[in-house]
C-alpha cells in the first residue's frame, strides 16, 4: 500500500494553518490551533523551512510564515520536503532503496510508468485545492435512513 507519513499530513494541516491565520504564526500557536503536539509542530516547521516551503522569522515579533501561496504549493513539494520524493518500488529511478533483483527482475524500469503517473497527479493539486475542498458529509436522505 502506498501511504504518506503522518509527518507529511501535517505538513499540509500547518501550510493550511499558516495561511488562514495570519502573516506570522509561532509553532505554540500553530500546535494550539490544529491540534497537533507542539514538538511535532516544531519538527514540521523545521523540515518545511530547509525546504523553503515556509520562512522563519527571528525576534519578538518571529515565528513562521508561508514562503508562497498555497495555490503554488504541490502536494509533491510537501511529500518531497517530508517524506522525499515518491517512488513506487526500489527499481524506480530516484528511489532511496536499492533494488536487489535488478538485474534478473522481468519488470525492471516499467514501474516508471506508474511512477510517472502517480508524480503527475501530486504535482497537479495544490495545497490550495485541499484547503478549499469542502468536507464530503453524507445527504439528507443517508442520514436520515441510517438514523431509523
Amino acid at each position: 500500500m502506498l501511504r504518506l507519513s503522518r509527518l507529511t499530513d501535517y505538513g499540509v494541516v500547518v501550510l493550511v494553518q499558516l495561511a488562514s491565520g495570519g502573516a506570522v504564526q509561532t509553532a505554540p500557536g500553530i500546535a494550539r490551533a490544529t491540534g497537533i503536539p507542539e514538538p511535532t509542530v516544531a519538527k514540521v516547521l523545521k523540515i518545511l523551512a530547509s525546504a523553503t516551503l515556509v520562512l522563519s522569522q527571528r525576534g519578538a515579533r518571529g515565528g513562521y510564515r508561508l514562503a508562497r501561496p498555497l495555490a503554488e504549493t504541490t502536494i509533491a513539494d510537501v511529500i518531497a520536503a517530508i517524506d522525499g520524493p515518491v517512488s513506487v518500488t526500489s527499481c524506480v529511478e530516484g528511489s532511496q532503496e536499492s533494488c536487489e533483483a535488478r538485474g534478473v527482475c522481468p519488470v525492471h524500469g516499467r514501474w516508471e510508468r506508474v511512477n510517472d503517473a502517480i508524480n503527475q497527479a501530486l504535482n497537479g493539486i495544490t495545497v490550495q485545492d485541499l484547503a478549499q475542498t469542502p468536507v464530503w458529509t453524507a445527504p439528507a436522505n443517508i442520514t436520515a435512513a441510517a438514523a431509523e
